[in-house]
């Protein structure tokens, strides 16, 4: 018997769940003291601003995307 997957309906698009994400992130990341899980959350803002540009490249038109420069 297979198990049942849970189903959610996202009321918000990948873009704003990571720009929330990594918002909340750097707010708790500026309470915190210099150390190891401020940096990790740093990092983690970091890292879900970059997936959210590229899911926004992704989702672009390819007549209107631009590589690196």
């Amino acid at each position: 018997m297979t198990a049942k997957r849970n189903r959610r309906k996202q009321t918000q698009s990948l873009q704003e769940r990571l720009a929330a994400f990594a918002e909340k992130a750097r707010e708790r990341a500026s309470s915190l003291p210099p150390g190891r899980e401020r940096e990790i959350l740093l990092q983690r803002a970091k890292q879900n601003e970059m997936t959210s540009n590229l899911t926004d490249w992704l989702s672009a038109p390819v007549s209107q995307r631009r590589g690196p420069s």
